[in-house]
Parts: C-alpha cells; sequence; structure tokens
C-alpha cells in the first residue's frame, strides 16, 4: 500500500511539473473587453498591426487568385496595373495581367509575411473588375477596411423592373447612393449586376440591408431614415444601455393588389341545393312547336320559307347600303352677315352729292402771293 500511495504521489508531481515548466514563459492573456449588445461596439475588439517582424520566414506554400474582367476595362487597368504592382510588392505578392485572356493573377511568393495579404490582394482585383477606381480599391488593404460584392440580377425577374429598382438605389443624379456613402461610411459602386461595396464592417452590413431590401420594392429612403436617427442616438451617452425600439419608425407594408379587374363581371348565382333543369332535346322542341306531327314535304317547304325569308331580308339590306352612296348630301345653310348685308344695300346718290359740297365749302383754299401782286398791278395800269 506504501508503494501505490508513492507512485501516485510521483505522477502527481511530474504532471504537476509538466504545467508549469510549460506556461512558465507564456505572457498572461489580456481581459477580453465586454460587448454591449444594444450599442453593437466593435470598436473595442481592435487588433494590434501585423508586421513583417512578426513573421520573418514567410509563407509555407504559394497559393494564388484569378479573375476574369469586361473587354471596357482593359485601357484603364492597362494604365493603374504599375501602381497595383507596386502596392502588392510591399506584402511580397506578384501580379499579372493577361489582356488575351482578360484575367488578373495574384499569387504568394515565398517571402510573402502576411498570410491573410493574398485574400485582400484577391479582394482588390475583384474590384477592379467591377469597375472601381484604383484609388478606392487599394484601401482594401488596409485592416479596419472589407469589401462585399453583392449580386442583385437574381433578385428581380422582369428586366425593365430590375433597371427601376436599380435606377432608385442611385437616385436622382445619385443623392440617394451619396446619401448612403455619408451615412455608412462605404464607398459604393453600382455597375451591371452587382453592387460593390468597400468600407468597415458595420457599414457594409448596412448597405447590403439596403440593397436587398430595395430590390425587393422597399423604397430606401426608410433605411436612410432609421440610420440617420441611430447616428444620432449614439452620441447621447445616457441611451447606450437602453432601446432604441421607441424611437425607430415602424413602417407597415401596404399590399395593393394591381390586377386588372374584367370589363364583365359575373354575379354568383344564389345557392341552391336542388339541380338545375333538364334542357329540352330536339324532339321535345318539335312536340312543342308541333313540327314533330308535320311530314317531310311539309317540313321541306317550311325551310324553304324561312330560308326565301332570311335571302329577302339580306337582299334588303344591300339595297339601302347601296342606295346611300346615290343619296344627295345635305348643302348646308348660308346666313348673312354685316359685310353681305352692306354690299346688298341701294346707295343713296343725292345723299352722296350733298356730302361732297359740305366737304369742299369746308376746304377753302389759301391766298397766292404771287397772284395778288399781280391783281394790284392791273389795278395801277386802269387808274
Amino acid at each position: 500500500m506504501e508503494r501505490f500511495f508513492l507512485a501516485l504521489l510521483v505522477t502527481f508531481l511530474r504532471q504537476l511539473l509538466i504545467f508549469v515548466i510549460q506556461n512558465w514563459n507564456v505572457k498572461q492573456k489580456p481581459e477580453v473587453p465586454k460587448i454591449d449588445t444594444m450599442t453593437d461596439k466593435t470598436d473595442e475588439w481592435k487588433e494590434e498591426k501585423f508586421e513583417p517582424e512578426d513573421n520573418p520566414h514567410g509563407v509555407v506554400s504559394e497559393s494564388s487568385f484569378a479573375t476574369l474582367f469586361p473587354k471596357y476595362r482593359e485601357k484603364y487597368l492597362r494604365e493603374c496595373w504599375p501602381l497595383v504592382k507596386k502596392a502588392l510588392s510591399e506584402y511580397k505578392i506578384k501580379a499579372e495581367l493577361d489582356v488575351v485572356e482578360g484575367s488578373m493573377t495574384v499569387f504568394t511568393t515565398r517571402k510573402t509575411w502576411d498570410p491573410y495579404s493574398i485574400i485582400r490582394a484577391r479582394d482588390l482585383i475583384k474590384l477592379l473588375a467591377r469597375s472601381v477606381p484604383y484609388e478606392q480599391a487599394i484601401r482594401i488593404m488596409e485592416d479596419d477596411i472589407a469589401c462585399d460584392i453583392i449580386k442583385i440580377g437574381g433578385l428581380v425577374r422582369k428586366k425593365d423592373r430590375f433597371i427601376k429598382r436599380r435606377q432608385r438605389l442611385i437616385g436622382p443624379n445619385g443623392s440617394t447612393l451619396k446619401a448612403l456613402e455619408l451615412l455608412t461610411n462605404c464607398y459604393i459602386m453600382v455597375q451591371g449586376n452587382t453592387v460593390s461595396a468597400l468600407g468597415p464592417y458595420r457599414g457594409l452590413r448596412d448597405v447590403r440591408k439596403v440593397v436587398e431590401d430595395t430590390m425587393k420594392n422597399i423604397h430606401p429612403i426608410y433605411n436612410i431614415k432609421t440610420l440617420m436617427i441611430k447616428r444620432e442616438l449614439m452620441k447621447d451617452e445616457n441611451l447606450k444601455n437602453e432601446s432604441w425600439d421607441r424611437f425607430l419608425p415602424k413602417f407597415k407594408a401596404k399590399n395593393i393588389s394591381k390586377r386588372k379587374q374584367p370589363l364583365k363581371k359575373r354575379k354568383k348565382k344564389e345557392y341552391t341545393p336542388f339541380p338545375p333543369a333538364q334542357l329540352e332535346s330536339k324532339v321535345d322542341k318539335e312536340l312543342a312547336s308541333g313540327e314533330y306531327f308535320l311530314k317531310e314535304e311539309q317540313k321541306r317547304a317550311k325551310k324553304q320559307e324561312e330560308r326565301r325569308a332570311k335571302q329577302k331580308a339580306t337582299v334588303i339590306k344591300s339595297q339601302e347600303r347601296r342606295a346611300k352612296s346615290f343619296v344627295a348630301p345635305v348643302e348646308p345653310t348660308h346666313t348673312k352677315t354685316k359685310d353681305d348685308t352692306k354690299k346688298d344695300s341701294k346707295v343713296d346718290v343725292e345723299a352722296l352729292k350733298k356730302k361732297i359740297k359740305l366737304s369742299q365749302k369746308r376746304k377753302v383754299p389759301a391766298p397766292n402771293p404771287s397772284e395778288d401782286k399781280g391783281q394790284k398791278k392791273k389795278k395801277k395800269s386802269k387808274t
């Protein structure tokens, strides 16, 4: 028994010694900060910047990523590709541009010190392919920046409806998109069937929600309004530990049916437990009219009479239709105007003569000085 307890004590001391040796040089772990779920403060989880000294040996294996780009981006990518190479060379990552195949490739080397930098380089070439300018796309290499490429092509079936909702997301002169960028601190690029967003993680979450709601026929102004209210509430320290539901607006969805109504609406008949009356057969109709008891010759004669009556009616209609073209049109009645009455009225010649004489009397001619001198000379000669 003594040997058994002694062996048990030795094994316990040996395990204790191994545990102390293993944890002798281990630093104390920093306390994990508590996150308030109401305010969602993730800023306290700041990680230390990864430096080349943290990984002097590089990566074990090489990895690469490639993506295609459209033809219209070729000219821009040729211009900015030297800048892309220079930016990635700091992380010891190589980049290749294949214009023939229309692809961009990034791959690590033995000297690559940041293992996650290849993932950021993959996102960089994706953003460049989606028409994001180089000045914005290069920000993805920062630690606090991420990207999200939202596919919106399959969210709406009809093309016309898709174009309208995509334009609603952009807004008049890009005002809606600019407001969303200011509220989320993200760069947003709407191109074709995708929406590329670049910014902090919290902003990307809000951008995705707004984009998906817009394509589901929810106007972006509602989400922008809630984001503005949240932004103001975050400034108030007294509301950190309180619920914000009472401040946020609640919008009710109104499902208005836009189904086209028929011109003639059928009215439902009153319900009766009895079945409908049986329809009369041909024999029953003949029995009711008395044709059943007629001979075949009489039936034929009756049918011929009916046929002749129909022919007469059609002939009369056709004659009336032809006679319409020979009917003279109704002539318009002309009413006399004031000008016509003046023309028809007789001219009074005597009254007209009197008017002319009066006008001549009123117009007395002015005395001519040369004539007055001649008359004076005549008078002197007579004397």
